[in-house]
């Protein structure tokens, strides 16, 4: 197994991502912290782990507050004596989220608010730094580990009316690279993923929806490669899983020497192309020369 003996801590443990990967990390030999704002979210992956024959625990903490997170790694190393890998997953998308996309609303730049600001600051951002830094001094004392966070394919390319969430995931990618570069010398490696398909609807739904469990292409119903934009054509969606075990790679020893990266995954070639239809493209709109 991966991760046999391992323990992982996981904010935003309590859906989406952060729940798939609590449920394949533990299955690799780990015990789990589950750590998310939401206790029934967080115990709901509790259980899932347990029934698959796992340990977990689940813990309450807003990551945007330092003291918070200081005191989830602590209560974490109390329950299992040590912490060899953080992932620092939890994330908010900015007030009106994509248009068009699971209820998203265009919000005009200069209708958005400091406090829409400092919002999505403090998740993605500040909580990631929070994060690293509570887990410095066990991963430290345990003689090196893995820091792991999710960033975005949005840290790369722009979305519609999402910059202040653009931002923010590019401001993971830097912190990413700076700490494997401080960080190093103890044995800490620090890299992220950045998804661009195959995540959960419930980034942009409501606090407290239902978990779907699902990604957004899975629950969009039959899927057909052949109008999909993806580049790479394969015969079924991109999920959950396919982003849990890119993040399975860079936490366990496969990556060893993999330090300072941000890996978009679950892409299928999506960053490698401009923004342009060709008429090579598979469902592309025929441009009239006559118009």
């Amino acid at each position: 197994m991966k991760l046999e003996n391992k323990i992982v801590l996981i904010t935003g443990g309590g859906s989406g991502l952060g729940r798939q990967c609590s449920q394949l990390f533990a299955s690799e030999g780990a015990k789990i912290a589950v750590v998310d704002i939401d206790k029934d979210r967080a115990e709901g992956t509790v259980k899932l782990v347990e029934q698959q024959g796992g340990t977990a625990i689940a813990l309450t903490a807003d990551v945007s507050v330092e003291a918070q997170v200081v005191d989830a790694v602590a209560a974490t190393v109390d329950a299992f004596g040590k912490l060899d890998v953080v992932f620092a997953n939890a994330g908010v998308v900015s007030r009106g989220g994509v248009p068009s996309v699971a209820g998203g609303e265009v919000v005009d730049f200069q209708d958005l608010t400091d406090a829409d600001w400092q919002a999505v600051l403090g998740v993605n951002l500040s909580g990631v730094f929070y994060t690293a830094k509570a887990a410095v001094p066990a991963l430290r004392a345990n003689g090196g580990g893995v820091i792991l966070a999710t960033s975005s394919a949005a840290s790369f390319l722009a979305y519609h009316s999402i910059a202040m969430y653009s931002a923010t995931k590019a401001g993971v990618n830097g912190l990413v690279r700076g700490l494997s570069l401080d960080l190093g010398k103890y044995g800490i490696r620090v890299n992220a993923i950045a998804p661009t398909h195959g995540m959960s609807p419930n980034f942009l739904l409501p606090a407290g929806s239902p978990v779907v469990g699902q990604s957004y292409e899975e629950t969009a119903g039959p899927w057909d490669p052949g109008i999909s934009p993806i580049p790479l054509k394969l015969n079924r969606p991109p999920s959950l899983s396919d982003n849990a075990r890119a993040a399975l790679f860079l936490v366990s020893d496969d990556s060893a020497y993999i330090s300072g990266v941000t890996l978009p995954t679950t892409d299928g070639g999506t960053l490698s192309r401009v923004g342009m239809w060709f008429p090579e493209d598979e469902g592309t709109p025929t441009l009239d020369a006559s118009a």
